[in-house]
């Protein structure tokens, strides 16, 4: 966490760190990288490159992921990204996949929601099991206004899921796709949301360096 004495504002970084111990999903590229110039070498700079997933960390799902005909992630509305979002804890809910009865009590306050559902203990170990969504949740925040749903998990459906409904349910309803969220020190509450994706031209999702302002 970061504070900003000029704005008066607190900076949270909801960014895992990348790294070669990051986990991936199975059979999915993991990062690595080589250093081409180094001071080390006798070198005046350090020039370096990597090789990953587009999936890596948190990042942003671009409709063209899941949806034939969907677009990439360099033709994505930048102000998805960028505003007010809402924190919502959904750690305490006996759900693999989170149900839409979870909502019933919750007013939701933004057009972006964040879901901290803890169910991933450490980003550098592949885990088959995680809370997902399903597409009735999508549904209710998709009436409620939500044009994007972030979550601390690798997918918002099951690592088992051949038919990613959730995903399908997202494309139908207009909704973005943020995974892979760093949320464990963050409360519930209203932020404002920066995790802007790169320009990375037809390709589906890119990762991004996701902040959280308060």
């Amino acid at each position: 966490m970061i504070f900003d004495p000029e704005k008066n504002s607190r900076i949270y970084d909801i960014s895992p760190v990348v790294s070669e111990r990051s986990a991936v999903f199975p059979e999915d590229t993991p990062f690595s990288f080589k250093t081409v110039l180094h001071y080390e070498k006798g070198d005046k700079i350090m020039l370096s490159s990597f090789e990953t997933t587009c999936h890596m960390g948190a990042h942003a799902d671009a409709p063209l992921h899941y949806a034939k005909g969907g677009v990439s992630i360099d033709k994505q509305d930048l102000s998805i990204y960028l505003g007010p979002c809402q924190v919502l804890d959904v750690s305490s809910f006996p759900f693999k996949r989170l149900e839409a009865s979870v909502l019933d009590n919750i007013e939701i306050k933004s057009k972006r929601i964040l879901l901290k559902t803890n169910s991933i203990k450490d980003f550098n170990h592949w885990q088959d099991e995680f809370i997902s969504l399903s597409p009735q949740f999508v549904d209710s925040l998709a009436d409620s206004g939500v044009i994007l749903i972030g979550l601390d998990t690798p997918s918002v459906d099951p690592s088992e899921d051949p038919y990613l409904l959730s995903h399908t349910q997202c494309f139908k309803r207009g909704i973005s796709i943020l995974e892979n969220l760093d949320l464990r020190l963050i409360s519930e509450g209203v932020y404002n949301l920066v995790a802007l994706p790169l320009k990375l031209k037809g390709l589906e999702a890119s990762p991004v360096r996701a902040l959280l302002i308060s």
